[in-house]
């Protein structure tokens, strides 16, 4: 994990902890790298609840609820399945925060949904769930992963702010 990486997660645990929050992942194209960059700091466990690593539509559907007409009208990769996501993760886990990613690391991807693209939602009690997308580009897939685990990193500590 890089220094950068590791500051973003622990000023992410410490604003929980001060809150008394918790927080969950839900995470596809990043594999469960976000909640290992999390539970790599000592005493995560003070605010991290549980990640959901759903790679396949099948999981995002089991253990998140994710609705198989939203995956059928949007696919995985789109923002309303992102939201899903986190709102599943969110609910599952009775935490206060979660974050959904969604994503194609690479290789490939297609002209709809480009090697690169990543979706990201975060799920807050009292808040309308937020979407957005990311274009990452071609970096190759261990760049991408990396980039959105930044990226998810930098969401939740916005949000704890």
């Amino acid at each position: 994990m890089s220094g950068a990486t590791e500051a973003l997660a622990s000023a992410i645990l410490a604003a929980a902890v001060a809150r008394g929050a918790t927080i969950a992942t839900a995470e596809s194209c990043t594999g469960g790298l976000l909640a290992g960059a999390l539970t790599d700091i000592p005493g995560s466990s003070a605010a991290f609840d549980r990640g959901f690593v759903t790679y396949s539509n099948a999981a995002k559907v089991a253990m998140l609820g994710v609705r198989p007409e939203t995956l059928a009208a949007h696919g995985a990769v789109s923002e309303p399945v992102a939201a899903e996501m986190a709102e599943g993760a969110r609910a599952a886990a009775g935490a206060s925060l979660a974050v959904a990613v969604s994503g194609v690391a690479g290789p490939g991807g297609s002209d709809r949904k480009p090697e690169g693209r990543v979706c990201f939602a975060l799920a807050m009690p009292g808040r309308p769930t937020w979407t957005g997308t990311v274009e990452f580009g071609p970096l190759g897939r261990a760049a991408v992963r990396a980039a959105a685990v930044t990226h998810a990193l930098r969401l939740m500590r916005d949000a704890l702010a």
